[in-house]
């Protein structure tokens, strides 16, 4: 069995030591694997079942990617038998209204508005992790290889 780890999918180095960071001072211990555009997080998931590795526990996920966006990630997930169940948060600073009801039109799990305030987000973190790593029941095929 393949070890759980967490899917960053962010482009803003600061967000990504940021995010880093705040699950570091909230002991989340899992691996995180952070890829920095839509493309490369389609190649690395879709990779990943035509060779048996295990895919993520959760993805977190920005909306405003490069090359292709995270709707546009979110709709490739969900449309994938492999990966539809993963449980997938959207982590994005967006205030705009229609993003957040596409995330949801398009099967989010979750939809978190980074904290500009550093603690804040780190709260927001420890939320996030502990619901989704140590609450929340997954469907086995996610976080395990297919």
């Amino acid at each position: 069995m393949n070890k759980p780890y967490i899917l960053l999918v962010e482009d803003n180095p600061d967000d990504i030591e940021l995010t880093l960071r705040a699950f570091e001072k909230n002991r989340i211990v899992n691996d995180i694997v952070v890829l920095r555009d839509g493309a490369a997080a389609s190649e690395f998931l879709f990779d990943r079942i035509g060779d048996g590795r295990g895919l993520p526990q959760v993805i977190l996920l920005d909306l405003k990617l490069p090359k292709i966006s995270g709707l546009e990630l979110l709709e490739q997930i969900r449309a994938h038998e492999s990966t539809a169940l993963i449980p997938t948060v959207i982590l994005t600073s967006s205030k705009q209204e229609e993003d957040l009801v596409e995330g949801y039109r398009l099967g989010v799990n979750s939809y978190v508005r980074k904290p500009v305030d550093f603690n804040e987000f780190v709260e927001a973190v420890r939320q996030v992790g502990l619901y989704w790593l140590m609450l929340n029941e997954a469907p086995p095929t996610a976080g395990g290889g297919l």
